[in-house]
């Protein structure tokens, strides 16, 4: 069994974005050897967060809209945690509601998706360098 670990940095300049990195975990796999096993991806911060969804610009406003709604960033002193000085309450509930991680099948040396699947990296408080994890196993 072959073992592949690589780590991609982002750095988005605003609180809050979508990034495409399917390219970039393809890019693993190809490094990695491996044409069947799992891929893990997973954001490595706590307000950070890795998805699978359809690349199209209105769902990614529908979900900017929607994350809102459930966990507006204002009032910021809505949130316990924002008493430690900090302003980010909103961004760990964000990133509790798109996940933390996701695993992809590997088949003929490819991951293996669903009609119209790619994988995101979501940023809830960003203006800073983070990184996402990719883990990949198999033969």
């Amino acid at each position: 069994m072959k073992s592949h670990r690589q780590e991609l940095w982002f750095e988005i300049p605003s609180r809050r974005g979508f990034v495409n990195i399917t390219e970039h975990v393809e890019r693993a796999l190809a490094d990695s050897g491996v044409s069947e096993g799992l891929c893990l991806v997973n954001a490595m911060h706590i307000t950070a967060s890795v998805f699978i969804n359809d690349d199209e610009s209105g769902l990614h406003a529908d979900y900017e809209r929607w994350l809102e709604q459930l966990a507006p960033h204002a009032p910021t002193s809505a949130y316990k945690h924002n008493l430690t000085g900090e302003d980010n309450g909103d961004a760990h509930c964000k990133r509790q509601i798109m996940g933390r991680e996701v695993v992809v099948a590997i088949t003929d040396g490819r991951l293996d998706f669903g009609t119209w699947e790619q994988i995101f990296y979501g940023e809830f408080d960003g203006r800073r360098r983070k990184r996402v994890l990719v883990k990949i196993i198999g033969a």
